[in-house]
């Protein structure tokens, strides 16, 4: 089951912060639980994932 997850890294395009997470495949996305920036932004990120 570890393999399933995945360790990603989320910034936010509007004020710059950075957070690293691990999610798990679902139904073709990640899913982190990652809701939204500090700075209320919900929509605007830029995505890597890590093996």
């Amino acid at each position: 089951m570890e393999q399933d997850r995945v360790k990603v890294r989320i910034r936010c395009k509007q004020c710059g912060e950075k957070f690293v997470l691990r999610g798990r495949w679902e139904k073709g996305h990640i899913n982190t639980g990652f809701k939204q920036c500090l700075c209320n932004n919900s929509d605007d990120f830029e995505i890597e994932e890590h093996y």
